[in-house]
């Protein structure tokens, strides 16, 4: 563990990830500057709340003067790294990093990583709860990361027989030099392409959590996603594979056959469950529960412990959550599907009728694709934020008598919900689905869907 006493430490980002990180350091008797671009006033309650620590607070803008007196700079997830502040870091060679992977260098017990480019939340609280059903007290299982609990925060609780489930997202792993012992990567797709501009880079930053693993470690790969499967060649241990095909030979993975879950640990095949055990909706969840199963049977979970972590879960909240039924239609709130590949994945899950609300601010993806199956299965298209026009103009215009029947454009989420009130019959499904991130209205995308949840319920 890194001696951080004296160190002058600067934390770029007084966010949920920002803020755990100083609060470690603070503990390890580092020198903390957090420094964010927003205001006083808008950080009062934060400054409030940790008003105990002691924190020097620079706030309003990042100005280069800070490194003037810095040992190491922390970047949390939401910065990019084309700030002006960072670039000049780079520039005088000083060290950066982030609370994963100060998290990762100082950890006693084994670490599982997940990522993909979509149902990493889903598959890490699968797997979150498997590990509590396979563990027992006093050892425990610690979920969190990009979801949940920032770990960094609760470093001197976790005991070296522990286990540590962490979601881990590309803004992290741009800066990691330690990968998990257990690395599950789900999928690449074009996503955060506003952010580390071309897929390549974006794919670069997804298979940091396997390239740092020994002979002694475990990648988790989907041989169905091109992205995943392409990094099989770096995989410096054990591969585990999950699909809805029956592994190679004496390759171990997971597999679905005759509607039937099932594990092949490289000589025979396991039974795990029926997939109607599966409470959630689509072959996208299908496969995130495979990837869980994978990874519980590469962390030696048994069987029953991946059974009681599938039964009874109906997924995270904010992906394909059921709210309410309102005059016999059905709504869902998809909060966290901000790239359209997530849209249509979902829409992908229903067979009733759609009317789906997307929008929210561009990641700078194509919608083309979106778009075509939008014009094959979506009844009604409620368009709302900035990204409005993009989509509107992906979609082309309206022809009659074909999907989409009608398409309206509102100004923010809450008018998109009274639009499709409007629009939605008994019997049809409203989806949002939104496509983009909710930078333009809100925090974040758990604020949005809490908000959807808010005003479906005020549906009179």
């Amino acid at each position: 563990m890194a001696n951080w006493i004296g160190k002058r430490v600067l934390i770029l980002g007084a966010a949920r990830q920002g803020l755990a990180l100083a609060r470690y350091l603070v503990r390890q008797r580092a020198l903390v500057t957090l420094n964010d671009q927003r205001s006083p006033d808008q950080l009062a309650a934060v400054r409030q709340a940790n008003a105990a620590l002691p924190i020097e607070w620079v706030l309003g803008e990042h100005p280069l003067r800070l490194l003037d007196q810095t040992d190491l700079v922390c970047v949390s997830g939401g910065i990019p790294l084309t700030l002006p502040i960072v670039q000049e870091a780079q520039r005088r060679g000083l060290p950066i990093t982030n609370d994963t992977q100060i998290f990762m260098d100082a950890v006693p017990c084994p670490v599982i990583g997940i990522t993909g480019s979509a149902g990493k939340t889903t598959t890490t609280t699968l797997v979150g709860r498997m590990a509590q059903a396979a563990i027992k007290a006093p050892r425990k299982a610690w979920i969190g990361g990009n979801i949940g609990l920032p770990l960094v925060d609760h470093l001197e609780e976790i005991k070296a027989d522990d286990v540590v489930i962490l979601e881990i997202s590309s803004f992290q792993l741009e800066q990691m030099t330690t990968s998990p012992h257990i690395g599950a990567i789900l999928n690449i797709t074009p996503n955060h392409l506003d952010r580390h501009g071309t897929l390549e880079a974006y794919a670069a930053a997804k298979a940091r959590l396997i390239h740092f693993q020994g002979s002694e470690d475990v990648a988790i790969l989907n041989p169905a996603d091109s992205g995943s499967w392409n990094l099989r060649s770096q995989v410096a241990g054990r591969l585990v594979t999950f699909s809805l095909q029956h592994p190679d030979l004496h390759q171990a993975g997971t597999f679905c056959q005759d509607e039937h879950l099932w594990v092949y640990d490289g000589q025979k095949d396991i039974s795990i469950m029926p997939q109607s055990s599966i409470l959630l909706r689509g072959t996208h969840n299908l496969y995130n529960v495979l990837a869980a199963c994978a990874i519980a049977h590469a962390a030696g979970f048994p069987v029953q412990a991946m059974r009681s972590g599938v039964e009874g879960f109906g997924g995270v909240p904010h992906r394909l959550e059921f709210v309410r039924t309102w005059r016999s239609s059905k709504w869902y709130n998809d909060s966290i599907a901000t790239a359209p590949e997530r849209t249509s994945a979902a829409i992908h899950s229903f067979s009733e009728p759609l009317v789906v609300l997307l929008g929210g601010r561009d990641k700078k993806l194509p919608w083309d694709d979106l778009a075509t199956l939008i014009h094959q299965r979506v009844d009604h298209v409620i368009l709302f934020g900035e990204a409005a026009a993009k989509i509107q103009n992906a979609i082309g215009p309206l022809e009659l008598g074909r999907r989409p029947y009608s398409m309206e454009v509102c100004g923010d989420l809450h008018e998109a919900v009274q639009a499709a009130a409007q629009v939605a019959q008994p019997g049809d499904v409203v989806l949002l689905s939104p496509g983009g991130t909710s930078y333009d209205q809100f925090k974040d995308f758990e604020e949005r869907g809490e908000c959807f949840r808010e005003w479906v319920n005020q549906l009179p």
